[in-house]
């Protein structure tokens, strides 16, 4: 199954006061999912992103019995970070801890998409 994740930067001034908005989106399954969010900067929000894709997938397992899932996200450091061909900064240490948890888990892929080919931030 198709998985689509990444984020929007807001700008400074907006109504909901955060940083970014984090989405993703199931294609097959006709699911996209938009938050806004407070973060650091791309990569704490795209990390952010992916957490709430595979949060989302843990809870509502019903949906997705037997299925193997394919990531796919436009930030490229967080796909070398994630697949473990770039180090990790300090600072996501606890989020790669949890992505690493799920992708234990779930053992899905993940691969890098152009920006214009992400549904989830287009």
């Amino acid at each position: 199954m198709e998985c689509y994740f990444g984020s929007i930067s807001l700008p400074e001034e907006n109504e909901f006061q955060k940083t970014a908005v984090v989405s993703f989106s199931i294609p097959e399954l006709g699911i996209r999912f938009k938050a806004p969010f407070d973060a650091l900067d791309k990569d704490h929000s795209d990390f952010a992103s992916l957490l709430a894709l595979l949060e989302f997938i843990d809870s509502n397992q019903k949906y997705f019995r037997n299925s193997a899932y394919q990531m796919y996200c436009n930030n490229l450091k967080v796909v070398n970070q994630v697949n473990e061909r770039e180090e990790i900064d300090n600072k996501y240490a606890i989020l790669m801890e949890k992505a690493e948890g799920y992708k234990k888990k779930y053992r899905f892929s993940l691969d890098w998409v152009p920006s214009d080919n992400n549904p989830a931030t287009n």
